[in-house]
């Protein structure tokens, strides 16, 4: 199948699996191509078989394509975990080297890597691995742009596709597992500030929408 192909439905299922409406201009706004471009794949998705299109309802990915999608995702979380925790890539640096090589493995090979580094559950930026069968978990989180004043929370996933968030989050010391608070809630901007450590940093509402967290004890200490 050609890279271009189980790019975009790898993309869908991203979409899909997050909540939003699958339409042509979420579509290239997350792979960051033009519209007619998108449309003009669509097309050829649909004609395929991998998704079904819905006027004014989006796209969603039928069962073949979701297998696509979900093989996809496996091969790139698996090649993220080897290269942080094997290769010492940092965090911000793996998404697009495992974009490029995913397409080349084969599920021989990612069967084999997976068993080589211990079956892990989640990748480095928090976010479930498909099983050989294609099962995937389910997270319960939400960003930080709709947690509580006042809560604790773990740090539990991270959107991995921008560099320069991921460069930020590591210098203050964010990491997947980390304790927070939240702070303070800019109403102007919605900007949030958050307690790590016993510092307070400054979010923006962009960094803010892409950190993902699961609820603590209200009591625990940071």
């Amino acid at each position: 199948m050609r890279t271009a192909v189980e790019d975009y439905i790898k993309y869908i299922y991203t979409l899909q699996a997050s909540g939003i409406k699958v339409s042509t201009g979420n579509l290239a706004g997350l792979m960051q191509i033009s519209m007619p471009s998108v449309s003009e794949m669509i097309k050829k998705l649909t004609d395929a078989g991998y998704i079904s299109n819905k006027p004014y309802h989006g796209f969603k990915l039928s069962p073949g394509g979701e297998k696509i999608a979900l093989m996809q995702l496996r091969k790139h979380r698996l090649l993220e975990y080897f290269m942080i925790n094997v290769l010492n890539f940092e965090w911000e640096d793996v998404h697009q080297e495992a974009d490029k090589i995913e397409h080349a493995v084969s599920e021989k090979f990612i069967n084999s890597l997976e068993y080589f580094l211990g079956y892990p559950k989640y990748d480095p930026h928090g976010h479930p691995i498909p099983d050989i069968k294609g099962k995937i978990a389910a997270l319960k989180s939400m960003p930080v742009t709709k947690a509580k004043v006042g809560e604790f929370y773990y740090v539990s996933s991270v959107d991995d596709k921008s560099n320069e968030i991921l460069k930020y989050l590591k210098e203050i010391g964010v990491r997947i597992n980390s304790k927070i608070k939240i702070s303070k809630v800019m109403a102007f901007d919605g900007s949030v500030i958050i307690i790590l450590k016993g510092k307070k940093y400054l979010l923006s509402r962009k960094i803010a929408e892409r950190l993902f967290v699961s609820g603590i004890d209200r009591n625990s200490e940071i």
